[in-house]
């Protein structure tokens, strides 16, 4: 296919060019009837090519195939059967994925260390999941995707499943053995969804860890925001195969998708497509290249350590690593990851990726240069000299994985959905709770609705948020009380 094309883009050229005069929405009419003082902030440019995809960009029946053309180019770019663009983001396509997989009471399997949007999911579409549990890194604290074996063990005791569910690469930036685990799958003629939202860079570059559709996914979902150069919410997911079908995807997608869609994400999601296919291998070489140095500079600040293969990946722990995740260490300091990104906003302007108990991370991308990534170094040498002032890492008391896993109970659903109570958190082990508790980022529920609620568990989430772990979804986001299910 020909990948200068950018079907959406020279759509929106020609609407331009033609003067079409709109008579929908959306209201402003291309910026008009905006407010002044917002186009002074968000530019005429956004207005202008915010217009209707259907009677808009194309015409009211979409006889010009503007959408479909946008989203073959992108399956051929990353040799997918099937590819569908999302303007809500990689939560609405994984939502998609699994509803096209398992419906109401049907088992699914899926990584206990799977983002919020999944169980999600899981609560809309009334799925019973049964739980993998991850590699769990004992020393660092951190939990890596599950292994092939672990998937291996769940289908045996489960073989009624439908499917599994994986993330890789996780927030952390490690990766699963996706081969093995869609090998394990396909043994039963069942689907593998990997939920990708970091991996979008990931088919670019030969070497980065391999892509799902590469290693043998069924569906995969990956947001092009994350670490690519998409507009926020712009996702895709792509399909291979024939155990799911193209058109019962689209469906279950139909269900939870808007019915007005963005222009400027399509947009988005076409040009960047263009600019991988066309750059993409130079871009990504360049970014490599500043990792490598970025590592081995803040490497050498003493207090630092940089998380690299030797501490992510081996036996027990991840398959494979993304090197554009730098992960650095602050046990050596004594400082919460929270109150580090906190300082770093502050005092030098730079926001972190992800930040927990004990480490942050910056996020790199081929958006990079020698620039950013000095400021980066600067502040991080500068936090250093600064760590003697911090108050001390406050202790939290982290559970082991399996009472992490914690027990599932009764379905998220019903859990969720069923009638609750708002009780203590002293006085809710042993209850059945009735709603995401989720530290974010990464966005990872430590509590999932129906599971049964442990003290390790609460304590972690308490001691946590008195170390500033943020934890956004919760009824009360500080954990003093918890939602449980009124009857258990």
């Amino acid at each position: 296919m020909d990948h200068s094309k950018a079907p959406v883009l020279a759509a929106l050229d020609a609407y331009h060019a033609t003067g079409q005069l709109p008579f929908t929405p959306p209201g402003h009419k291309q910026g008009r009837g905006a407010d002044p003082r917002v186009r002074a902030v968000l530019g005429e440019a956004v207005f202008r090519s915010d217009v209707l995809a259907t009677a808009g960009l194309d015409d009211r029946t979409s006889s010009g195939g503007i959408l479909e053309e946008a989203e073959a180019l992108m399956a051929d770019a990353v040799d997918a059967d099937h590819t569908f663009f999302s303007t809500c983001g990689s939560s609405l396509s994984v939502k998609a994925a699994m509803l096209a997989v398992a419906g109401p009471h049907q088992k699914l399997l899926v990584g206990r260390d799977v983002h919020k949007s999944v169980v999600s999911g899981l609560i809309l579409a009334g799925i019973n999941p049964v739980w993998v549990e991850p590699n769990w890194d004992p020393e660092r604290h951190l939990a890596h995707p599950p292994s092939a074996q672990a998937f291996e063990a769940a289908f045996a005791a489960h073989p009624d499943a439908r499917g599994a569910l994986v993330t890789s690469p996780t927030p952390y930036g490690t990766c699963a053995d996706i081969s093995a685990i869609a090998q394990v799958c396909h043994d039963r003629d069942k689907p593998l969804i990997v939920d990708e939202a970091w991996g979008a860079h990931l088919p670019f570059h030969p070497d980065l860890p391999s892509w799902a559709m590469d290693a043998g996914a069924d569906i995969c979902v990956t947001s092009v925001h994350k670490m690519g150069s998409g507009l926020e919410q712009g996702s895709v997911f792509h399909l291979r195969g024939d155990r799911v079908e193209p058109d019962v995807l689209k469906q279950r997608a139909d269900l939870l998708a808007t019915t007005s869609a963005s222009v400027l994400i399509y947009a988005g999601l076409d040009g960047w497509r263009r600019q991988m296919v066309e750059q993409g291998r130079d871009l990504l070489d360049h970014a490599l290249g500043l990792a490598r140095q970025v590592r081995e500079r803040l490497g050498a600040i003493d207090g630092l350590h940089v998380n690299d293969r030797a501490d992510f990946c081996g036996p027990e722990r991840a398959f494979d690593m993304d090197p554009l995740q730098v992960f650095v260490d602050l046990s050596e300091l004594r400082i919460t990851g929270y109150d580090a990104a906190d300082w770093l906003r502050e005092h030098h302007r730079i926001n972190l990726h992800l930040c927990d108990h004990r480490r942050i991370s910056a996020q790199l991308t081929h958006a990079d240069d020698a620039h950013s990534a000095e400021r980066l170094v600067n502040a991080l040498q500068d936090l250093v000299r600064h760590a003697d002032r911090f108050r001390p890492a406050p202790v939290v008391e982290i559970p082991d994985p399996a009472q992490l896993m914690g027990e599932q109970v009764v379905l998220p659903r019903d859990a969720f959905f069923g009638a609750v109570e708002e009780v203590p958190w002293e006085k809710a082990e042993g209850r059945i709770a009735a709603e995401m508790i989720t530290p974010y980022p990464p966005g990872i529920p430590a509590v999932v609705p129906g599971q049964r609620l442990n003290a390790a568990v609460l304590r972690y989430l308490r001691t946590g948020a008195d170390a500033g772990m943020v934890i956004p979804d919760a009824a009360d986001s500080k954990v003093t009380s918890v939602r449980v299910a009124a009857q258990d």
